[in-house]
């Protein structure tokens, strides 16, 4: 009965030391849930294994969901992450829009959460995003492919393949493009704008279609890498396909990085491709998410300034571009 009394005493003592913690066992390291709306590209992959290999780095334990552009599920899932107490959320959302009530109903469970490669509306609620300045790269590769149509001595006729306009990347791309391009307009023409929808079939429709409208158009721009199939394929429909030196050569350029615009750019078929710096994003935004949970305060954007790689600094700049990392030997 005595040492009932001792025990029942001690309990008691270690309760009234824990009683933040409700006397219950503390969790062991930091969980975070990670989001994604797609996996569909190799970009949206590179991108996942660069946060998990950033947790993991850091020893902070992951939960893993991909909503398949339902945004439904992924507020779904988001709830399901909170329900089981992570300690902070990593997302990409669909939108701009579909991301606030997300944002909020972390914000009132108090769980940091960090948005990545998109940024939510305005008054979305307390969050760090980080994004890739998409306006200025795509600006500072439409004006390298300008400065290389000025030097070729004549006049070029010129496509865009424009992103979904939903997503806010795709704005700051197509703005880019038509803000790079301006000072280009006594040698470049834009005679075709071709919506996408990031929809290969779609992007492939265009690009035959402005071709057969246009067959001199000898300057293209894609606001993403992952519709270079689409465009190659048509380019081959219409013997256009040709290397740098060529005589017919179009002059071509994308965005993001990804290892077929490194092979492109190694075989000398692509002029340039603005880079999103994959690593640095990840790793900057689960550090600001731990420095979160840690009780630290961030800023409430980061920005990754990426760079224009091309023919001239391919060999310098290659091991920063994450596309290059992912080639198999």
């Amino acid at each position: 009965m005595k040492m009932k009394k001792i025990f029942l005493m001690v309990l008691s003592f270690i309760c009234l030391l824990s009683a933040n913690t409700g006397c219950r066992p503390k969790k062991k390291g930091v969980t975070i849930g990670i989001s994604f709306e797609t996996l569909q590209t190799e970009y949206w992959v590179a991108s996942m294994a660069a946060i998990k290999s950033e947790c993991e780095r850091n020893g902070i334990n992951y939960i893993v969901a991909v909503s398949n552009g339902d945004a439904n599920r992924q507020f779904e899932q988001v709830n399901n992450f909170i329900s089981q107490g992570v300690d902070g959320i990593v997302i990409t959302p669909k939108d701009a829009h579909t991301i606030v009530p997300i944002i909020k109903a972390a914000n009132r469970a108090s769980i940091p959460i960090g948005i990545y490669n998109r940024l939510p509306a305005d008054h979305a609620g307390e969050h760090v995003a980080v994004v890739a300045d998409n306006y200025e790269i795509t600006k500072s590769t439409v004006r390298y492919m300008g400065e290389l149509a000025r030097a070729s001595g004549r006049k070029h006729k010129a496509m865009i393949l424009i992103g979904d306009l939903g997503d806010i990347n795709a704005i700051y791309r197509r703005d880019g493009f038509n803000d790079g391009i301006k000072e280009f307009e006594d040698v470049v023409e834009v005679v075709s704008r071709i919506p996408t929808e990031w929809n290969q079939e779609k992007a492939l429709a265009g690009v035959t279609n402005a071709l057969q409208a246009n067959p001199d158009i000898s300057f293209i721009f894609t606001s993403s890498d992952f519709l270079f199939p689409s465009i190659i394929s048509a380019l081959k429909n219409a013997d256009k396909y040709h290397p740098i030196g060529h005589e017919n050569h179009v002059i071509f350029g994308g965005f993001d990085g990804d290892p077929m615009a490194y092979s492109l750019l190694k075989e000398q078929y692509l002029d340039a491709d603005g880079v999103q710096d994959v690593f640095y994003e990840c790793n900057s935004l689960v550090q600001a998410i731990l420095s979160l949970i840690e009780g630290g305060k961030v800023g409430r954007k980061i920005v990754d300034p990426g760079f224009v790689i091309h023919q001239k600094n391919l060999n310098e700049k290659a091991t920063d571009m994450w596309g290059a990392n992912l080639q198999t030997p």
